[in-house]
C-alpha cells in the first residue's frame, strides 16, 4: 500500500533545508535586520523627542524669565515716566501757585492803594459832604 521511497525522502529532506536556508539567507535575515533597525530607529527617534521636550522646557523656562525680566522693566521705565510726570506737573503747579500768589499779593496791593486813594478823596471831600448834610438836614 504505502511505498516509502527513501531516496525521495532524502531528496525531499535536502531540497526542504536548502529552501529553508536560502529563505533564511535572502528573507528572514534581511527582514529581521530591518525590523531591528526599524526598532532602534524608533527608540532614537523618542530619546531625541524626549531631549528634544526636554530642552523645550528649559526654553520655555528661559522664555519666561525673559518675560518676566521684560516686564520688570516695562514697569520700572513707567514708573518712573509716571514719577517723572508727577514731578513735572506738581513743578507747574507750584509755579502756577506761586504765579497766582504774586498776582493776589498784586492785586491786595493795587486794592490797598485805590482804598488808600479814596479813604484821602472821601477825607478831602469831607467837609463838603459835612455841609451838604447840614444844609439837607436844616431843610427839612
Amino acid at each position: 500500500m504505502l511505498d516509502l521511497n527513501l531516496g525521495l525522502m532524502l531528496f525531499v529532506l535536502v531540497i526542504f533545508f536548502s529552501l529553508l536556508n536560502f529563505l533564511n539567507q535572502m528573507l528572514y535575515k534581511p527582514m529581521l535586520k530591518f525590523m531591528d533597525d526599524r526598532d532602534n530607529s524608533i527608540e532614537n527617534d523618542l530619546k531625541s523627542a524626549r531631549e528634544m521636550a526636554g530642552n523645550s522646557d528649559e526654553l520655555h523656562a528661559k522664555a519666561d524669565a525673559i518675560l518676566a525680566e521684560a516686564k520688570a522693566e516695562a514697569n520700572a521705565i513707567r514708573e518712573k515716566a509716571v514719577n517723572e510726570a508727577k514731578a513735572l506737573a506738581d513743578s507747574k503747579i507750584e509755579s502756577k501757585t506761586k504765579e497766582l500768589d504774586s498776582k493776589y499779593q498784586a492785586f491786595l496791593d493795587e486794592l490797598s492803594n485805590s482804598r488808600d486813594e479814596l479813604e484821602k478823596a472821601i477825607s478831602k471831600e469831607l467837609p463838603l459832604f459835612k455841609e451838604t448834610l447840614k444844609a439837607k438836614v436844616s431843610s427839612l
